[in-house]
């Protein structure tokens, strides 16, 4: 198999599928969004996943950012960038077009413009909606201190009610990581389901809140010796469960 060949494209990095790929033809389109300060990097801190996910035939576009306190216009700004970048000849043969967050980018992807319709669905990892002052150490003290802005926007409880009033995508798949202490799937599971017609299931795997996120960095500067084969297969086993809930015409 061919290395990946990451691309810069504005505020996207891109990747096609991989030369080789057990998923013929191309699997889909994967817009993702990371979560936290690891997505100012997705090609990095992420480079596992979504080169897995290229592996089986998904065309990937990562979108880098530095997180701020008004996720709204972020979320609005990512969307903008993922339709920017889309084929407008592309067919509907040529697969579906996957949402995939992890934490803080599954509610942007939540909070997108266009309430979820222009997409084949959301796989939401780790979804995390704290409070500012639970997500930034300090920052309550700072912020009674400099008499600065200290939740984002829209709150956690804006999000939810939000989410419960305008999201319009059926299908997420939403994943929860067994020793995850950050994680509020459950939560948004239960507002996911209060609505008609809603198709949101629940897949629980072993792991953490930072299972998704990992640059395999000690393999490619020490080799494969001193890689962990555990977390690759974490990933491994990921990457094959967002593939196969993608397509369930196939299962």
């Amino acid at each position: 198999m061919a290395e990946a060949a990451w691309r810069q494209r504005g505020p996207l990095l891109e990747l096609d599928p991989l030369s080789g790929s057990r998923s013929q033809p191309r699997a889909g389109l994967v817009e993702f969004i990371g979560g936290s300060y690891l997505a100012a990097t997705p090609q990095i801190s992420y480079r596992r996943l979504l080169e897995s996910l290229a592996a089986r035939g998904w065309q990937v576009r990562a979108w880098s950012y530095v997180p701020g306190f008004d996720h709204q216009s972020q979320a609005n700004e990512a969307w903008r960038a993922f339709r920017q970048a889309r084929d407008p000849a592309a067919a509907p043969g040529d697969g579906p077009v996957l949402r995939l967050g992890h934490s803080l980018g599954c509610k942007l992807h939540l909070l997108a413009p266009d309430n979820g319709r222009n997409c084949s669905g959301l796989v939401a990892l780790s979804f995390n909606n704290f409070s500012a002052e639970r997500s930034v150490p300090l920052l309550s003290e700072f912020a009674q201190q400099f008499g600065f802005r200290t939740e984002f926007s829209p709150s956690p409880t804006e999000t939810l009610s939000q989410v419960s009033r305008s999201y319009r995508q059926p299908r997420n798949l939403l994943v929860r990581f067994r020793s995850d202490g950050l994680d509020q799937s459950r939560r948004l599971l239960g507002v996911l389901q209060e609505r008609p017609d809603d198709a949101t299931s629940l897949l629980e795997l072993p792991g953490d809140h930072l299972t998704p996120a990992s640059a395999g960095l000690r393999k490619q500067l020490l080799g494969d010796w001193a890689d962990d084969p555990s977390r690759q297969r974490q990933i491994d086993r990921l990457s094959e469960a967002i593939s196969g809930w993608s397509q369930p015409q196939e299962r």
